[in-house]
């Protein structure tokens, strides 16, 4: 009953999050995607179940109807060769009269023969099929995709530069014009064209992201607000498109200021304080925009982070918080701004979420002192000085008001601190700004990670895909969506997983599935991700069985079915889980080994949710088995290592599930470790996380004993 009640309650948050009128004994909320091939999924394996609507589908859950109205070649341009206006998708559309329309076109509007009716008619066409869904239903929420990149080569076809900057600037216009949503699908695949077998097509895996893209601006908690300007002191200057976004440009007590209002406003009302570089590298402030966040901005230009400067931002703070913003907000500094966003956090420890400082300044002898290796600017060291009241080589062996004397205090207050720097860069140089800050920063107890990138100078800011900051951000804020406790099915389909060539994630499923209904009564179901699969077994689909041999020496007594399918992380076992049919096995016991693939994307915390949603499904669905819960298997060669870390913070978060009822924990880090903690070479391949055959036979061995003593222990309880 507890857990009918859970679901229930998430069903309700589902359906409040879109703001619908619909309630739970109404119709479906029907989602309408418009658009092309990319939308239709064409060059995709197994599209009927991988185009990024079925996955949004998949996710959404029964509240929402998805239905995929994409058609391959199609263009925006009604002059277009293949208009979306005369094809029987675009009537269906119409007729399904959705509540919530996402359009993604203009991809092929990029060709030569159809890009030169950009400018005269590109905008107009858009506002008018947006109009076309309103008059259907004049509630119809219209969210526009931008265009994904194209890696092609050939200019006359599907081309970036035109992609880039004339259909996506357009398509933002017509956003800011209509008053339509907007997502940036363009910037979370820049610069990975492994996404694009074809080159201009995401793989299922890139329709992943497409989908979870979506779903995040779905079930997102929002407010509606006005103008958080309006009865505020300031003066309106005027406003501009902010990137499909309202800027608005204003002075307070003559100060020049900006704001940036996302169309959709998060619920509590986060914020951004950025700065210097208006505009500069926006893409980070543009998905948090997506995602419900005020992007503003006090200039305090030229005072290099003085107390004039932190008293301006202390009065502007007072303005926007006033005004209804969050207490406390998000920082973004990127070169000389360093100097503000930390001084102003070391006055203002508690109003701080956490600080994004990129390339940062973070002592003034450094730039623009030029005191160190870099060459420094003459004339700003002079306003430097001038500002600080440095008139003196001893009053600047005296000064202590630069960030990096303030790493204590910025320690203490614990807000997490991220920065991105270019590992050569020469300007800002790193060695004597962020390194020096980091090590005493972690020294002092405090939270600071850095990116550092290879064979960049200090130019350019930013990732070109912000993922890494967006998600350091909304984690910080305790607005990170958890794919990892989100049950969905995989989208992996590559042969190189260990499969026969074109039998993807779908046809691993399937097939496991029918081992476990057609096998009998198991003794043993192993379910995990491909270290798992290794164990080979009966499955008719996999190529590579490393772990078969000791299976056949230490499973040999058992009726044993493996369900490991490469690739997979906590969410994929949850969906398989729930939605298999695993039950009708009747296994008496059940092996868990998940959670390595979900290191890239998750941290530990989150990864721990989804490995605990995994035992809960397990509880519920195979009652009577006994579960041997293995989490994620011993990774990260080094004991040292970052990898290794995680994995021992992940055990020390679900060690306590062994307490629960036929759940049985165990952490196999000594029985595949050296006297050292390091990962034995015999039992693991170089990448720290696959076994070998000897890996295996260690496996097997402790699951054959672990089996026995529960038998005996059962047999003693019964007695």
């Amino acid at each position: 009953m507890r857990h009918f009640l859970c679901l229930l309650t998430l069903f309700a948050v589902l359906l409040s999050s879109c703001q619908d009128t619909k309630t739970l004994d109404k119709d479906p909320i029907k989602i309408a995607c418009v658009g092309n091939s990319i939308t239709y999924g064409s060059g995709m394996a197994n599209r009927e179940m991988n185009a990024y609507p079925k996955q949004l589908q998949h996710l959404l859950g029964d509240a929402y109807q998805v239905e995929n109205f994409g058609v391959s070649g199609n263009t925006l341009l009604q002059k277009g060769d293949h208009p979306y206006w005369e094809s029987e998708a675009y009537q269906k559309a119409l007729a399904f009269t959705p509540d919530i329309v996402f359009i993604k076109l203009g991809t092929n509007d990029s060709k030569q023969q159809n890009r030169i009716y950009l400018d005269t008619d590109f905008e107009k066409d858009y506002a008018q099929l947006i109009q076309s869904f309103k008059a259907q239903n004049e509630h119809t929420r219209v969210v526009l995709l931008l265009p994904v990149p194209s890696f092609l080569g050939d200019s006359t076809s599907i081309w970036n530069p035109i992609i880039r900057d004339k259909v996506i600037p357009l398509t933002q216009k017509v956003a800011y014009d209509t008053g339509s949503e907007v997502l940036d699908l363009y910037q979370v695949f820049a610069g990975d064209e492994s996404m694009f077998p074809d080159k201009v097509h995401p793989s299922s895996l890139g329709a992943t992201k497409i989908a979870q893209l979506v779903y995040e601006h779905m079930v997102q908690k929002t407010i509606s607000t006005h103008s958080i300007l309006e009865n505020q002191n300031v003066q309106i200057e005027s406003q501009e498109n902010f990137h499909g976004f309202q800027q608005t440009n204003f002075k307070y007590k003559d100060w020049d200021c900006k704001i940036v209002q996302p169309k959709q406003v998060a619920e509590g009302k986060p914020w951004v304080l950025r700065a210097r570089f208006w505009g500069h590298e926006p893409q980070t402030d543009i998905a948090l925009l997506e995602r419900g966040f005020h992007i503003a901005y006090c200039d305090v230009s030229n005072l290099f982070g003085n107390q004039e400067a932190v008293s301006r931002w202390n009065d502007f703070y007072e303005l926007m918080t006033h005004a209804g913003l969050s207490e406390k907000v998000v920082l973004e500094g990127m070169s000389r701004g360093g100097l503000i966003v930390y001084n102003w956090a070391a006055a203002n420890p508690e109003k701080v979420v956490c600080v994004y400082a990129d390339a940062p300044v973070l002592d003034g002898t450094s730039w623009p002192g030029g005191k160190g290796s870099g060459n420094g600017s003459p004339s700003d060291w002079e306003q430097f000085k001038q500002v600080y009241r440095i008139s003196s080589e001893t009053e600047l062996d005296k000064f202590d008001g630069n960030p990096i004397h303030k790493t204590t205090v910025l320690a203490k207050a614990g807000f997490p601190m991220l920065h991105v720097c270019g590992e050569t860069d020469k300007v800002v140089p790193v060695d004597e700004n962020t390194v020096i800050f980091e090590r005493e920063i972690q020294a002092a107890g405090g939270n600071i990670k850095t990116i550092y990138k290879p064979d960049v100078g200090h130019h350019p800011h930013s990732l070109e895909n912000p993922t890494p900051i967006v998600d350091f951000i909304l984690r910080a804020s305790g607005r990170k969506i958890n794919f990892a406790s989100i049950p969905s099915p995989g989208s992996e389909y590559r042969s190189a997983a260990g499969w026969k060539e074109d039998k993807g994630w779908w046809y691993q499923m399937q097939d496991i599935d029918s081992l476990s209904r057609n096998s009998g009564k198991l003794d043993l179901l192993l379910i995990g991700n491909s270290i798992t699969q290794g164990w080979g077994g009966s499955r008719t689909l996999t190529t590579y069985k490393p772990g078969l041999p000791a299976a056949e020496k230490h499973l040999k007594n058992l009726n044993w079915v493996c369900a490991g399918i490469s690739g997979d992380r906590t969410q994929h076992t949850a969906w398989r889980i729930k939605n298999g049919h695993y039950d009708e096995g009747k296994p008496k016991f059940v092996t868990l080994a998940i959670g390595v693939n979900n290191f890239p994307y998750n941290s530990a915390e989150e990864i721990a949710q989804g490995i605990i949603l995994n035992v809960e499904l397990l509880r519920e669905k195979l009652p009577n088995s006994n579960i041997l819960l293995f989490g994620p298997l011993p990774t990260g060669l080094d004991s040292d290592s970052e990898r290794r870390k995680k994995y021992d913070r992940v055990h020390q978060l679900i060690a306590d599930l062994g307490n629960r009822e036929m759940v049985h924990y165990y952490n196999l880090v000594d029985e595949l470790s050296d006297g050292q903690g390091h990962l034995k070479q015999d039992c693991y391949s170089d990448d720290g996380i696959h076994l070998k055959s000897k890996g295996y036979e260690v496996w097997g061995a402790f699951i054959a004993k672990k089996i026995a003593e529960l038998k005996i222990q059962n047999k003693n309880s019964k007695s």
